[in-house]
């Protein structure tokens, strides 16, 4: 089976984008990584519009998503990540086409 890639899409205003990148480095990204199912994470920031952030994380199936989203790994990642202003987040998960 294919594997599932979930994009979290932040927008936020550009002043906050030291921040948002330092957190997710430093602590969103490496509680993600950690968890069974998930195969990669990876943190863009767009070079057309320098307020927006995607996090790709790259998941072996949905069972494993729906795991990370009851896990206290996924609060911590929500507790952290509320405390920046003006930042609003977008969740779209693709499942791969193959062939």
């Amino acid at each position: 089976m294919a594997h599932i890639i979930r994009h979290v899409i932040v927008q936020a205003p550009v002043t906050r984008s030291g921040e948002i990148e330092r957190l997710w480095k430093r602590d969103c990204a490496p509680l993600m990584i950690q968890q069974p199912g998930c195969v990669r994470e990876e943190l863009l920031r767009c070079l057309d519009d320098p307020s927006e952030f995607v996090s790709v994380a790259e998941w072996a199936s949905q069972d494993a998503i729906d795991r990370y989203l009851a896990s206290p790994a996924h609060e911590q990642i929500k507790t952290l990540t509320r405390g920046i202003t003006g930042a609003a987040a977008t969740v779209k998960t693709y499942a791969m086409v193959e062939g």
